[in-house]
C-alpha cells in the first residue's frame, strides 16, 4: 500500500488534473520502472487515475458526470509533440491548420504534426485511435520561428488544400500575417529550405513580394 501512495503523492505534486502523464517520463527516486507501472495500474483500477492510451494517464478533474472529465486529445498532442519541457518544438499543419484559418471546411481525421521530435521525414502513428502523421521540419523549430514556419508549410500546399481563392484568399492570408506579425523578411531566410513550388504558390496567392503584394 505504501508504494501506491508514494506514486500517487508524486503524481499529485507534479501534475495537475487533466494534464497528460507519460509513463515513459516518470522517474521516482528509489523505485524501479516495473514497480511504477504496477502502481499506475492499481491507481487506474481504483479510479484515482484514468488511462488515455497506452502509457498515457491523467488525474480526472471532477465534473457533473460520475465518470469524471476526459482528457483532451489536443492537450496530449501539445505535450507529446509540440513542447519539449517549456520550449516550443512543433506545430500542427496540413488540413487541420487550414481549417483553423477558415481556408477549408474539411475536418481532417488525422493530425499532421511538424516536430523536432520526429526522427524521419514522415511517420504515421496512432494515438487513442486517432491517426497522427509526424513530419520532420525543414529546419529546427523554436519559439521565435514556429509561427513563420507553420505559415510557410501552409503556403507549400495552399493551392491544393484551400477552398478559398482569388482576392479573398489573398486578403485572408495577409490578415493572418499581420495578426501573427509575419513579414516577408521573417520568411525570406527560411525559403531556401523549402521546395521550389512554394514560390509558385506564393505568386498565385499574391504573396511573392510580401504582405504589400
Amino acid at each position: 500500500m505504501a508504494l501506491v501512495n508514494d506514486v500517487y503523492n508524486f503524481i499529485e505534486n507534479n501534475y495537475k488534473p487533466n494534464e497528460p502523464i507519460f509513463l515513459s517520463e516518470m522517474s521516482i527516486t528509489g523505485m524501479k520502472a516495473v514497480s511504477v507501472r504496477q502502481q499506475m495500474k492499481k491507481l487506474t483500477e481504483s479510479g484515482k487515475l484514468k488511462r488515455f492510451d497506452t502509457g498515457i494517464y491523467y488525474i480526472p478533474k471532477r465534473s457533473i458526470f460520475r465518470s469524471g472529465s476526459t482528457l483532451s486529445i489536443d492537450e496530449v498532442i501539445k505535450k507529446k509533440y509540440l513542447e519539449d519541457g517549456e520550449n516550443c518544438c512543433g506545430y500542427v499543419g496540413g488540413l487541420l491548420f487550414a481549417n483553423q484559418l477558415g481556408l477549408t471546411t474539411q475536418i481532417p481525421g488525422v493530425y499532421e504534426i511538424y516536430t523536432n521530435k520526429a526522427t524521419t521525414e514522415y511517420r504515421e502513428t496512432q494515438l487513442a485511435n486517432l491517426r497522427v502523421i509526424l513530419r520532420k521540419p525543414y529546419c529546427e523549430i523554436d519559439e521565435s520561428n514556429a509561427t513563420t514556419l507553420q505559415f510557410l508549410d501552409l503556403l507549400k500546399e495552399i493551392v491544393d488544400i484551400s477552398e478559398v481563392d482569388g482576392e479573398e484568399l489573398t486578403n485572408r492570408l495577409i490578415d493572418y500575417m499581420k495578426k501573427s506579425c509575419i513579414g516577408f523578411d521573417s520568411m525570406r531566410k527560411f525559403l531556401p529550405y523549402y521546395p521550389e513550388r512554394i514560390y509558385k504558390n506564393m505568386y498565385e496567392v499574391g504573396l511573392l513580394n510580401g504582405v504589400s503584394a
